[in-house]
């Protein structure tokens, strides 16, 4: 290995020396009861990672108080993303050609925090109201000053319907401001539609229309119901009143009945919404910018990583094998985790980097430490070694090989940790936020996740046949088969 990977070479050769030391001296076999995370940590003190821990991607923001340079920073975030896709993709034609488009949108963003019309979005099940109520409020004279455009979007909930619950959830949350329609007391899919709004930060407001079909007490009952499931005001309309009997005495006795049709009834709802436009309205649309930001710097994100995969599987394939030779060849258990720890340790580094990641020697080491004393603690060392055994035992020439498990073993734990690393990583800011502190949390959430991915037998059968090749010569195994 080149000299230039301090950590890997200074505990290959350390381990070395030790195993040269253990000829002499018996007690160095006691190593063999050290933890896998004090061996791991190899000529560097223990790094307690004490600065802020990782912010996660979703932005941690007031919503209720966005203003145009919280929209702004957003915006710029989105830039440090995409110029640091551009510049890491200098030689991939087909990435190439997503940046463009990226960077139109960018500039779309920008001049959407100028503009002065309201979006509005009317959404609900079908025949609540939605055409008849945009009608109503299109003529209102006192929401003309804001200019709200109202928008009505496909019913939800319905299976023939041209667009799925999904999208047309997707199209409401791209507005300012949405309006949900419910005629009555909410179903549970009603519910979860409202909850998803409020999962998006997206300004929304339950409506309860056709109010005069129920009678004065059913009335306040569903009213109640509907502030009580949601926690938010709810505003009753009536948009389209049935008609009514009225029925007139006449002056000889007799009387005289027609139906009359009441005027609409939705006055409570243009004196709520005229307020929350007059007094929020550039916010709103900050507010949707923000989200629009957001959106796109994931997108951009994933491209990103996608392309920094490229880079990272390659490295964790090189090091997985290189920490089953060092365990396939050292006799003593101890220094097998000693040479896979510092193996690691340098494989941190060179996935930090490609991650944008920036740790010096000390913390790539701790890092390292602490994943091996997170796999001791959830017991994933003991079930993949056993995993691996059970594999190798069906194969008796390769089994029988010294060391053959734990040269196995080494490079899947191996290959595990850097999976999780680049899952880690992925999720970590890039350039702005770099060098923030170990979450240890979202590392072991990680690294479960990623070592029952691995656990199928198949994926481990094709494991552990690609590290005989590696460790086995093939005239060997081939030689051993015909005794």
């Amino acid at each position: 290995m080149k000299l230039q990977r301090p950590i890997l070479v200074g505990g290959l050769v350390l381990s070395f020396t030790l195993w040269t030391l253990q000829s002499l001296h018996h007690s160095v076999m006691q190593l063999g009861e050290i933890s896998l995370l004090s061996l791991s940590i190899v000529g560097g003190g223990l790094w307690l990672l004490k600065q802020n821990r990782t912010k996660d991607i979703s932005e941690q923001v007031n919503w209720m108080h966005i203003d145009r340079s919280t929209a702004e920073d957003a915006i710029a975030k989105v830039e440090v993303v995409v110029n640091q896709l551009a510049q890491e993709v200098e030689n991939h034609n087909e990435m190439l050609q997503a940046i463009s488009p990226l960077r139109e949108q960018i500039a779309h963003l920008t001049a959407e925090l100028d503009r002065q019309q309201i979006q509005l979005a009317v959404t609900g099940g079908k025949s609540v109201g939605k055409t008849t109520l945009i009608k109503l409020l299109s003529d209102v004279e006192t929401l003309h000053a804001t200019s709200p455009h109202f928008h009505e979007t496909s019913p939800l909930f319905t299976k023939a319907g041209e667009k799925s619950d999904a999208a047309i959830l997707q199209e409401a949350i791209a507005s300012d401001f949405v309006l949900f329609l419910t005629n009555g007391d909410l179903t549970d899919s009603e519910f979860q539609i409202l909850q998803q709004l409020k999962a998006a930060n997206q300004s929304s407001m339950l409506v309860f229309n056709k109010q005069d079909q129920y009678l004065p007490e059913e009335r306040v009952s569903v009213l109640n119901s509907l502030k009580q499931r949601t926690q938010e005001n709810v505003v009753a309309i009536a948009a389209s009143p049935l008609p009514i009997k009225v029925r007139k005495l006449q002056e000889d006795g007799s009387a005289q009945e027609w139906l009359e049709v009441p005027a609409p009834d939705i006055q409570q709802l243009t004196q709520e919404l005229d307020e929350v436009l007059a007094q929020r309205g550039q916010q709103l649309v900050w507010a949707t910018t923000m989200r629009k930001a957001l959106l796109l710097k994931t997108e951009a994100k994933n491209l990103l990583n996608v392309t920094r995969r490229e880079r990272a599987v390659p490295v964790i394939e090189k090091y997985q094998w290189i920490a089953a030779a060092a365990a396939f060849a050292n006799p003593v258990p101890a220094l097998d985790l000693l040479s896979t720890a510092a193996i690691n340790g340098q494989m941190v580094m060179d996935l930090g980097g490609i991650y944008q990641q920036k740790l010096s020697v000390e913390q790539a080491q701790t890092v390292a430490g602490t994943m091996g004393s997170l796999m001791l603690k959830l017991g994933l060392v003991e079930l993949s070694s056993q995993a691996i055994s059970a594999v190798l035992k069906s194969n008796t020439v390769t089994f029988v090989a010294g060391g053959m498990v734990q040269g196995v073993s080494a490079a899947y734990l191996t290959r595990i940790a850097g999976l999780s690393l680049i899952e880690y990583f992925q999720q970590q800011e890039i350039a702005i936020n770099s060098g923030d502190g170990l979450h240890l949390d979202k590392l072991k959430q990680t690294l479960l996740s990623c070592f029952q991915q691995n656990q199928q037998i198949g994926m481990l059968q094709k494991f552990a046949q690609q590290g005989v090749k590696h460790l086995l010569p093939a005239s060997s195994v081939a030689s051993k088969a015909t005794v």
